[in-house]
């Protein structure tokens, strides 16, 4: 037996009970619709090529001109109300199919997760936390231990917290945009008072202003200046910088806090030594050297950062009395940091994304810098 198919009554275009009789039946049916599947079939037989109303449409253009514009009108605007009454529970179904997928398949993402086995590391799957990220966890342990506190700051920074704050001068060379990544300002004018901050300094100021003295905070980063890539240089590397503000604070204080990070960082045997230097936001400043007994070729000392005696105009600046109040700063990178902790020559193998370097120092450990 063959089936055939039963095609659509055919209506006139200029009939309004009949056109009307179309629209309610696909109305209802389009309320009908229990999903978006049935929706489109719903869509498929009442507005399709081979609907009533499609066929109603392709036979206007037959008619007298008189009958023409008033068939037209009546089934242009039958057909219109069909495709907005579509739209609309065809909006509707796709919120509540939404809910039920919210509802269905939420994942709770406070329960414990299961751990990468062993196998799944032999087949390069497992990841591992990053070296600079775990390097700067351990700095910030160190500190804590101490009594000191941890602090964050924008990454996006004020020129005047970058600079002004720490007393760098209007033409010092660290405003010049070969140092400095300016951004443009959101109201369009030429002023340029936002940066990438060039050091974790700005946290310092902020510090100051938002937690008052006495104080004692350690301020790891990522920061931004404008150098080339290469072996040991990048224009986005991570700093710690660490500023004590009390009264009666001197340069024994800060040599002494240095020599004890020394040693939790790379071994008992690691210990500093100052060279005398200059930075605008510290004075006196010092050079600060790591003697490093795991250094290649035998133990030496190698350069580690900066530091000194916070500059009195530094406190002025964020309304502290330098006749009451002195403190110290320095700062060192976390790069370097693990550079030196893991024998690595190029930090470039820091920055290249590759898991491979990062499941090594997992599966390796980290011993600390000690033998």
């Amino acid at each position: 037996m063959t089936s055939e198919t039963t095609l659509p009554e055919a209506i006139s275009p200029t009939d309004a009970d009949a056109v009307g009789r179309a629209v309610e039946e696909a109305l209802a049916a389009i309320a009908a619709a229990e999903s978006l599947e049935g929706l489109k079939a719903v869509r498929l037989e009442h507005t399709g090529d081979r609907s009533p109303l499609a066929l109603a449409n392709r036979t206007i253009g037959g008619l007298p001109g008189a009958e023409k514009a008033v068939a037209g009108k009546l089934v242009g605007g039958a057909r219109g109300r069909l495709g907005g009454a579509i739209k609309a529970r065809e909006a509707e179904l796709e919120e509540l199919h939404a809910q039920h997928v919210l509802a269905t398949e939420t994942i709770d993402v406070t329960l414990p997760a299961a751990r990468g086995t062993a196998g799944a590391a032999h087949t390069g799957l497992a990841g591992a936390r990053h070296p600079i990220a775990t390097t700067a966890e351990r700095m910030a342990d160190i500190f804590v231990a101490m009594g000191w506190e941890i602090a964050e700051g924008p990454e996006v920074e004020h020129e005047w917290f970058n600079f002004d704050a720490l007393n760098f001068k209007p033409d010092h060379p660290a405003r010049q945009m070969q140092d400095t990544f300016f951004l443009a300002d959101p109201e369009g004018t030429d002023e340029r008072h936002l940066v990438l901050r060039t050091h974790t300094s700005p946290v310092q100021a902020r510090s100051l202003l938002e937690r008052g003295v006495p104080l004692y905070v350690a301020c790891p980063g990522r920061v931004f200046r404008t150098d080339e890539l290469d072996a040991t240089h990048s224009p986005v590397f991570h700093q710690v910088e660490g500023i004590a503000i009390d009264e009666g604070l001197t340069m024994a204080h800060l040599k002494g806090t240095l020599d004890h990070f020394a040693k939790a960082m790379f071994g008992p045997e690691a210990r500093t030594r100052l060279r005398p230097a200059y930075f605008p936001f510290t004075e006196p400043s010092a050079e600060m050297d790591l003697w490093f007994p795991q250094k290649k070729g035998g133990p030496g000392w190698i350069e580690w950062g900066g530091c000194g005696m916070v500059n009195p105009n530094v406190l002025r600046s964020v309304g502290v009395d330098p006749e009451v109040y002195s403190g110290f700063a320095f700062g060192m990178g976390i790069d370097r940091a693990v550079m030196l902790r893991h024998g690595l020559e190029d930090l470039r193998d820091l920055f290249e994304g590759d898991v491979r370097l990062s499941r090594a120092f997992a599966l390796a450990g980290d011993n600390g810098g000690e033998a």
